[in-house]
């Protein structure tokens, strides 16, 4: 098994979860990305951040997070990395926002040359499921091999360890 990245972006805070809004301690995709953090000791994590903050009001995020959608931004990443040269695999989280990944994670994905390594998606969510997130990472990455992704329940976050087992088995495949 090549060297492992585990990339992600979560939101904490105010999130939808099961039809209501709750105040998360740890993003739903955090949790996740921790466990498979727990089953690959030897990868390296980089929590993917915008420079600037979303509002605190989920209801106020969402729809900032539309309009960047419609306006095709790509936020800044906060404390990008210089380089992913080393990284044969590259697992990516984020939650789905509006049928596919938030902008940020365009940024991250155009932000370095992925050819010849695997993309493993995984994507937390109240019902949508991947969207067209692997469709677009296969845009974004022409090169790379990306799989087809695992869509996890967000409320289920917590209880995802056959999800992150199947996750950690692709990268060391």
């Amino acid at each position: 098994m090549g060297k492992v990245l585990i990339a992600y972006y979560s939101r904490r805070g105010e999130n939808y979860v099961n039809g209501s809004i709750k105040n998360l301690t740890l993003g739903n995709t955090e949790v996740v990305a921790g466990k498979i953090k727990a089953l690959l000791p030897e990868a390296d994590v980089f929590q993917i951040d915008t420079t600037y903050e979303y509002s605190k009001d989920y209801m106020t995020c969402i729809e900032e997070a539309k309009q960047e959608l419609r306006d095709k931004a790509r936020p800044e990443v906060k404390n990008a990395l210089a380089s992913i040269d080393q990284y044969e695999t590259i697992i990516l989280g984020y939650p789905n926002w509006w049928g596919t990944m938030p902008m940020v994670c365009y940024t991250f994905l155009e932000s370095y040359d992925f050819t010849g390594k695997t993309i493993i998606p995984f994507c937390t969510n109240e019902g949508s499921g991947m969207g067209s997130s692997v469709r677009f990472i296969k845009k974004l990455c022409p090169g790379a091999n990306v799989t087809d992704g695992t869509s996890i329940h967000g409320a289920e976050a917590p209880n995802a360890d056959r999800e992150a087992l199947e996750i950690a088995n692709l990268a060391k495949n």
